[in-house]
């Protein structure tokens, strides 16, 4: 299922899903089927996975027609961030490409040493922006903004010292990240001055839930900026895979549901390149998961 929040002209955020390329309000869909449904993303994953098989259920048991009085074509609404306010950081990892170990040794203050296990740092809940919104480049902060395309995954339930065989279970769906980064405002080696800046965290278009992805571990993922190709590979070179990741992450703090973590860009980062490349004042940037979507941001100097 492909869930979303949305707004119209007419509304404040509301929690939807996607069917026969129509946004269904989740509430009122509840209503019509009897079985009271949240208006809010977290609130819907507070539910456990358990909550999206029984909806599918209620999909295919209910008459087309009933559809007609809450849905929306796609033109009509505003997809906003599939979780606009997370209730905690975003979980980042770092160099999990092997190719973006190397091409950031080149350029960056990394050794080049493949990581014995995950890097982790996080962004703020204020990185969270949505499609179709501007990334603000503060000048006076940055002169370096960089792009990073990335699959990100959703926990759906409370988890310590998962099993890596296990780590799936937990996971309630995915959605796209570009983890922008300011190069130059990396101090003393950490991170979060150069991730944690205001919408450097795009997010969307929608959270596909777990039983829509096959495999997640052989999605392609890409990125273009001004329509040109500059990132493009595989999850399958991941070199820490999801169960990897959890179960990792599962013994240095407890998994929330509702929690999200961005699993590491592939190489073709701006950083990387010869010349180095960097995203200006109007530029824009499109990544790109399979089985996902699109999310486009432009570029916004202050």
């Amino acid at each position: 299922m492909k869930l979303l929040t949305y707004k119209t002209a007419d509304t404040e955020p509301r929690l939807g899903f996607i069917h026969n390329n129509q946004v269904i309000d989740m509430e009122d869909f509840g209503d019509i089927s009897n079985f009271p449904l949240p208006n809010d993303m977290l609130d819907l994953i507070d539910l456990g996975f358990e909550i999206i098989e029984e909806i599918t259920e209620m999909i295919s048991e209910t008459p087309e027609n009933f559809f007609e009085e809450i849905s929306y074509e796609m033109e009509e609404v505003t997809l906003l961030a599939p979780i606009e306010k997370p209730r905690k950081n975003i979980i980042g990892i770092g160099l999990n490409y092997t190719e973006h170990v190397a091409e950031s040794a080149r350029t960056l203050d990394t050794t080049g040493k493949l990581p014995q296990k995950p890097i982790i740092f996080s962004k703020p809940p204020t990185t969270v922006t949505a499609t179709n919104t501007n990334i603000i480049k503060n000048t006076k902060l940055t002169s370096q903004l960089d792009w990073e395309v990335e699959l990100a995954v959703v926990v759906g339930k409370k988890g310590k010292y998962v099993s890596n065989a296990d780590a799936i279970d937990y996971v309630f769906g995915y959605t796209v990240i570009n983890d922008i980064s300011a190069r130059d405002c990396r101090r003393e080696g950490q991170w979060i001055v150069s991730k944690g800046q205001d919408t450097f965290a795009p997010m969307g278009p929608y959270l596909v839930t777990k039983d829509e992805i096959e495999n997640p571990h052989n999605l392609n993922l890409s990125l273009k900026v001004n329509g040109v190709e500059k990132q493009n590979s595989n999850t399958q070179f991941l070199l820490f895979n999801i169960n990897d990741l959890i179960e990792d992450l599962s013994i240095v703090f407890t998994l929330e549901p509702g929690d999200i973590i961005a699993t590491g860009t592939p190489s073709g980062v701006g950083a990387g390149r010869d010349p180095q490349e960097w995203m200006y004042d109007g530029d824009i940037v499109e990544a790109t998961v399979e089985g996902i979507g699109t999310i486009v941001n432009t570029i916004k100097e202050i």
